[in-house]
């Protein structure tokens, strides 16, 4: 008998996955704890329709993520930045800071988590790596002055 999941059934599958199942097993255990339920034409399809929603989501956010990605490619953000004599900062620039300027300049809202460089300690312009979306990074620049 073939049923269409309604929570994740350990050893059998994950919520929303149409899985073939004993007769047995279907009416005397997941339909009556509401685990599952038989997959007629209504199931089958608000799966379909389920699945093709998901497409489209994900598609559009890679379309964003694309946008995204050709506005910031190589462009520069200023941070400021307190230093001593030598031009050694007080500190360091992170991530965080980072990703705030961005969300500033460019209204482009990117995750700390994503930015990857290394540490700024020094006035200067550095590069670094954002990774936007799965396959889609995109290679910035910092200058830290005053």
């Amino acid at each position: 008998m073939k049923v269409v999941l309604n929570a994740d059934v350990k050893d059998l599958g994950k919520k929303g996955e149409l899985v073939n199942v004993s007769d047995g097993y279907a009416k005397n255990y997941l339909i009556p704890r509401k685990l599952a339920k038989l997959a007629d034409a209504g199931a089958m399809n608000e799966l379909k329709n389920k699945a093709a929603a998901e497409q489209y989501r994900l598609k559009k956010e890679r379309e964003t993520a694309e946008q995204n990605a050709k506005l910031l490619e190589g462009k520069t953000i200023a941070v400021k930045a307190k230093a001593g004599a030598n031009g050694r900062l007080f500190g360091s620039v992170t991530s965080k800071e980072i990703a705030e300027r961005i969300k500033e300049e460019f209204g482009v809202e990117i995750d700390r988590k994503k930015i990857v460089s290394e540490d700024i300690r020094q006035y200067g312009t550095y590069g670094f790596t954002v990774k936007i979306y799965s396959g889609i990074t995109v290679q910035m620049f910092v200058f830290v002055g005053e």
